[in-house]
């Protein structure tokens, strides 16, 4: 978790919403005090919640090839 100034978070939103989007939460402070945090939207972590059962279904079904199983894999390192 990422910590900016109110000034710094107002300069540097549309960076704070990328690093938001990756999975990060960020918390904006006004003199030393934490006063909002920046988290993924809940529809958004659900939707990735679902789509990692059905990979982990597709996995355990055996119709998966190398390829898709090593592209997987790097996306959940992410």
């Amino acid at each position: 978790m990422r910590e900016y100034g109110v000034y710094e978070a107002k300069t540097k939103l549309p960076d704070l919403i990328k690093q938001v989007q990756q999975g990060e939460r960020v918390t904006i402070t006004n003199r030393g005090e934490p006063v909002a945090d920046l988290v993924p939207s809940a529809s958004r972590a659900a939707q990735q919640t679902k789509e990692a059962i059905a990979a982990i279904k597709t996995m355990r079904s055996g119709n998966i090839d190398q390829s898709q199983f090593m592209e997987m894999r790097a996306r959940g390192r992410q």
